[in-house]
């Protein structure tokens, strides 16, 4: 099999292109929650804190670089405020999908319907013979 036709029909499982909208939504979904945080939940977190931009945090490591009076390198820093808000976003996504999986899960209960009681199988041709020699072995011995 060539690896082209092998590849196809890897690509078009069904478990493949389901993944694939997965991804796609949840990269979309990942914007809106980034959004939300940057945009909506920092800024008056920001002002309790003391009027704190968590973006602008930072620890400087080196000296910027100025030449001829412009900033040629910023010099290295450990931008700890950027690690606060992308673990935040971190936190409210798998938050919200939790939750969502929590609802998912609830809605597929209650759509299950309850399966019918399993009746014993018929026994085989093959058992009921095993069982009448059984049987006549017992009669037998006694």
């Amino acid at each position: 099999m060539s690896i082209g036709k092998e590849f196809k029909e890897f690509a078009m499982r069904g478990n493949v292109v389901d993944m694939a909208v997965g991804i796609i939504i949840g990269a979309a979904f990942g914007k809106i929650i980034s959004s939300f945080v940057t945009d909506v939940l920092m800024p008056p977190l920001g002002m309790l804190v003391g009027g704190t931009d968590f973006r602008a945090l930072r620890i400087q490591l080196s000296e910027p670089v100025i030449s001829g009076g412009k900033i040629v390198s910023s010099g290295a820093s450990l931008n700890y405020g950027n690690f606060i808000q992308t673990t935040v976003d971190f936190l409210i996504i798998a938050f919200a999908i939790f939750i969502m999986i929590k609802m998912m899960n609830r809605f597929m209960k209650k759509s299950e319907v309850p399966a019918a009681p399993v009746s014993a199988p018929e026994p085989t041709r093959e058992e009921l013979l095993l069982t009448e020699i059984r049987d006549l072995l017992k009669k037998n011995v006694s």
